[in-house]
């Protein structure tokens, strides 16, 4: 019961995880980011009252459809980040290009890049939404940033989570050493340990996918889907499915019950549809660090090369057998 009154901050300075900077600088950090949560699910509570549902009518750099509660995101990540001293570059999937914050020396050693509303389809129909961030260090602390400076491989992760606003408002993050939930308690405002040490099971029994994009696939990866329906005792089958529109939702459910969840590359779209830096890399790093696996299929996703901000990849991220059981449809070795 003691474990689940404590707050995010007095958590890392009981547990002091190995975070570059010691863990003053972590708890500041992510004291920021839930504050970021703490804006947004005040708006999005508000939302339908307030006129923030619905288009901007402007696209974004992916030349998606921009939604208000999409600017108003960024916009708030943007600005409580920027007060940070140890933030030193923000990078969006929203913005063309980052923003890179004028601080030199040792002060400002740390990049976030995030989505900072996953789930926009979401918005205006009052279902769950999410935030994900990614954090890198400066490599030098003299360093003069450009955009490339951001560009990393998922390895190169020091803290990744998200944030999920459903009936309860959670930061979920990892620095490396182990998977971490906190709820928000809306009486005191504070994040309280809820979920300690997340362990995804081995095998779940449900999958996640927008199943419209079938026709879409490469047959491996129709067989799998197919696969998963034919009723076996043996393997559990066959699942459930469970697809929200929310990524974070989706995969916050399989890292607690367990399962799949699949955004695969297309014939037409290999490279897939999510983003490598903003979306998969930290929830690769948050599933692995839990105990599972992420892939394009082909590939561990934490070593897929980053070679562009935008970059797009495929996903499959969930419990250890169902992703392994996957790649061998995807990539053929199963018939």
């Amino acid at each position: 019961m003691a474990q689940q009154t404590l707050t995010l901050e007095r958590f890392i300075s009981l547990n002091q995880p190995a975070f570059p900077g010691g863990a003053s600088v972590l708890t500041g950090l992510l004291s920021q980011i839930g504050l970021v949560g703490k804006y947004l699910a005040h708006d999005l509570r508000r939302a339908a009252l307030l006129d923030m549902l619905g288009t901007t009518g402007t696209t974004n750099v992916q030349g998606e459809t921009v939604k208000k509660l999409d600017e108003i995101a960024n916009e708030t990540f943007v600005r409580l980040l920027q007060q940070n001293g140890q933030v030193c570059a923000l990078a969006s999937e929203e913005m063309e290009q980052p923003i890179i914050l004028p601080r030199s020396g040792a002060q400002g050693a740390y990049m976030v890049l995030f989505d900072p509303l996953d789930g926009s389809s979401n918005t205006d129909v009052n279902m769950p939404l999410g935030s994900i961030f990614s954090i890198v260090m400066k490599q030098r602390p003299d360093e003069v940033l450009s955009e490339s400076d951001l560009v990393r491989k998922g390895t190169e992760q020091v803290a990744a989570g998200y944030l999920l606003f459903g009936a309860s408002t959670m930061l979920v993050f990892t620095t490396g050493q182990g998977v971490h939930g906190f709820t928000l308690d809306p009486e005191s405002g504070d994040y309280l340990l809820s979920h300690k040490a997340i362990t995804i099971p081995a095998r779940g029994k449900v999958y996640a996918a927008n199943e419209g994009n079938y026709h879409k696939w490469p047959g491996g990866t129709q067989k799998y889907f197919d696969y998963l329906k034919v009723k076996d005792k043996a393997t559990g089958r066959p699942y459930s499915g469970r697809y929200s529109g929310c990524l974070v939702a989706d995969v916050h459910r399989i890292l607690l019950g367990g399962g799949i969840y699949l955004y695969p590359g297309e014939l037409d779209k290999p490279e897939g549809k999510l983003r490598l830096l903003y979306e998969a890399n930290p929830l690769a790093w948050v599933v692995e660090r839990a105990g599972g696996r992420a892939s394009t299929g082909t590939m561990r996703i934490l070593d897929v090369e980053a070679k562009q901000l935008h970059q797009r990849v495929p996903l499959i991220i969930g419990s250890m057998d169902d992703v392994l059981e996957a790649e061998t449809f995807i990539q053929g070795r199963r018939m």
